[in-house]
């Protein structure tokens, strides 16, 4: 090799010679033209890069297109500066907080001199496209920090120094587009000209830096695309997703309700809700029962040095509940914002033998986090909310093994379900901030590995993300796409070797000394909240029929016919069929399409002659009329639906 070359090795493991300081944009032109058109961003040694960045040395190189991740996550930050460009244009005198991508688009965070509306956002569109059409370049410069707290002092922009004042010297780097420059780090496109299609989709406020003691700010979201055929497919999936949106399903099939005076965020459920919650319930403890786990229920508050004892008070204490106190001022509970710290408990309330091990406590336990009322969302983020919760206490002999099993029972879980589009998230601590954890690091690394070992033994596709570990150890979590191609987080599997340190739990083994237990935490559905929410929006409220909360409606013609409408229910009722009689004073057709907006898997019509014959006129939710059947055929028919769905 020349002593000026520099090797580049792509991700297919291929090698190729370039000149020192070659940059990912020449690399692409040397590729193909075409490439060259459509790289975004490059990643050089595991790092995001502008195609202008220099490589001076041997490095593996990533060149992001639109359809890599990076490659999204680069256009749209550079569609948050050509957001704030027009913003600075229409409204002088704005100040800018932060301006991220997202996983669907991005936002920027302002404080504009007057209000910023829903009604303003196509005027702002208009003038982000004007500024998109001159192909304005991104230029990088490296600033000094005395240099840039005086340009922004200048410019009177205090959330500008704010986040200044703590970036370290030698750090600090400025990208301008056209008349606007930012504090930001990049990368960038290289201009803005490939933006072009632009949609602003909405208007909420946020708090500076998240705290509630801040200034509120307008947060202002945005989506841009290479394309406008993309656009078009993305604004048509948003109307679906609006039709889907569970919480307005859920108001309309009666699951769920929320009420100021019980409080934010602390969902009731329906009758309806109810019943499909448990039926949820029962199918996972089913599977449990399979897998030899045990129920155990704790209580909703526990003393305040249970969690301190955990770690989770140092953690989230700050952001929990306030302590409740009892009439003895010794006494400090709070509640419960995690179930470990109970099933160590339970754990440790008796001697335990290597024979004993492993212990599976399963429990569905309610837990409670305080959240910001900006950041509530439906049943998708809410303040009380049910884990489908388990702790696993194992010998090191039996951590891959039991790891595993609980795979096993998520794969079976997202199969029965239809969930068929998944990844699995490798959760590992950040190495640049491991005070953010708890543990030794022999602990972490064999924690880390087991997870690993399992993924690749099941042969999940995974990918691997730094500092999404919980605190006390690293995860598998599972990352679904629903139906109209979200990511949603459901599921997750973590390995925790500190928790039985710091609550000193110990098995005799077969030498006759103490040793500790490795901890499994897993909950499949996440929470019974979040997951009905998920679970609604992918199926749009059309529930698999072992599922749904009701099966049947009979639909009398007329009143005459409602004494034989209920001898229909009443059999039906005996043959484990949830159903339900409509016996309302209209019209058949009024009838049958009320009930088909309410997603009812079946609708029994009877009538003069079914109700001579002992039979019912049979609909199909999307399929039509299915002919008259027998009571006795009609319950056979479904009872081998919902097998066949199990089964599948």
């Amino acid at each position: 090799m020349s002593q000026n070359n520099v090797k580049i090795t792509f991700p297919d493991g291929s090698v190729r010679e370039y000149p020192q300081g070659v940059t990912p944009f020449q690399i692409a032109e040397s590729i193909s033209q075409r490439l060259a058109q459509e790289v975004l961003s490059a990643t050089v040694n595991g790092k995001v890069v502008d195609l202008a960045m220099p490589v001076n040395q041997d490095a593996s190189v990533k060149l992001n297109k639109w359809e890599d991740p990076e490659g999204k996550a680069t256009f749209w930050h550079t569609s948050s500066h050509l957001l704030a460009e027009a913003l600075e244009s229409l409204y002088p005198g704005i100040k800018f907080g932060i301006g991220p991508s997202i996983e669907n688009g991005f936002y920027y965070d302002v404080d504009s001199p007057v209000p910023i509306t829903e009604a303003d956002l196509p005027k702002i569109e208009k003038k982000m496209e004007e500024l998109a059409r001159t192909k304005e370049p991104l230029v990088r410069r490296e600033v000094s920090k005395a240099e840039a707290m005086r340009i922004f002092t200048e410019k009177g922009d205090q959330y500008k120094t704010e986040l200044i004042s703590d970036l370290q010297d030698g750090t600090i780097t400025f990208y301008t587009n056209g008349c606007f420059t930012d504090l930001c780090r990049g990368p960038h496109l290289p201009n803005t000209g490939l933006i072009k299609a632009i949609k602003l989709t909405s208007v909420a406020g946020a708090y500076w830096r998240g705290n509630e003691k801040n200034k509120m700010l307008t947060r202002i979201y945005g989506i841009t695309f290479p394309k406008k055929s993309m656009l078009d497919e993305y604004l048509a999936m948003l109307e679906e997703a609006k039709k889907r949106d569970h919480r307005k399903l859920g108001k309309e099939l009666e699951l769920f309700m929320f009420s100021p005076r019980v409080g934010q965020g602390l969902p009731m459920w329906l009758p309806k809700g109810a019943a499909l919650r448990e039926r949820l319930q029962n199918f996972l403890q089913s599977v449990q029962k399979r897998y030899g786990y045990e129920q155990v229920i704790t209580p909703h508050i526990g003393m305040k040095d249970l969690y301190v004892t955990s770690g989770h008070y140092a953690k989230y204490g700050k952001d929990s509940f306030q302590p409740i106190r009892t009439p003895d001022e010794n006494e400090e509970f709070l509640l419960k914002p995690m179930n470990c710290p109970h099933h160590c408990e339970i754990y440790r309330h008796k001697p335990r033998s290597y024979r004993d091990l492993p212990l599976r406590f399963a429990e569905f336990g309610t837990v409670y986090r305080y959240e910001q009322s900006g950041e509530l969302h439906g049943l998708t983020r809410v303040r009380g909310f049910t884990q489908d919760d388990a702790h696993l206490f194992v010998r090191p002999d039996q951590l891959l093994e039991e790891f595993e099993k609980v795979i096993d029972i998520v794969l079976y879980i997202f199969k029965t379900l239809k969930f068929e589009d998944f990844i699995a998230q490798v959760s590992l601590r950040d190495p640049e901030n491991k005070e953010k954890y708890i543990g030794s690091d022999e602990n972490w690394e064999k924690a880390e590995r087991a997870i690993i070992e399992a993924a690749e033994h099941k042969g999940l596709k995974t990918v691997v993300e730094l500092g999404e570990a919980a605190f006390y150890g690293p995860k598998l979590d599972f990352m679904v796409k629903d139906a109209l191609g979200r990511k949603w987080q459901l599921g997750t599997i973590q390995v925790d070797y500190n928790l039985p340190e710091r609550f000193d739990l110990t098995y005799t083994g077969a030498d006759d000394l103490p040793h500790r237990p490795i901890m499994i935490h897993r909950a499949p559905f996440g929470s019974m909240e979040r997951f009905v929410a998920v679970l609604l929006e992918h199926t749009g409220g059309k529930f698999p029929l072992w599922l749904t909360p009701q099966q049947v409606v009979v639909l009398p013609i007329s009143e005459k016919f409602n004494d034989y409408a209920q001898s229909v229910l009443k059999f039906l009722n005996n043959s484990d069929i949830r159903a339900e009689v409509d016996c309302r004073n209209e019209k058949i057709g009024r009838k049958i399409r009320d009930n088909e907006l309410k997603r009812i898997p079946f609708l029994l019509i009877v009538g003069e002659k079914e109700e001579a014959d002992g039979t019912v006129s049979v609909r199909m939710q999307g399929e039509g009329d299915k002919g008259t059947m027998k009571l006795e055929e009609f319950a056979a028919y479904l009872a081998d639906l919902v097998k066949k769905e199990v089964e599948a």
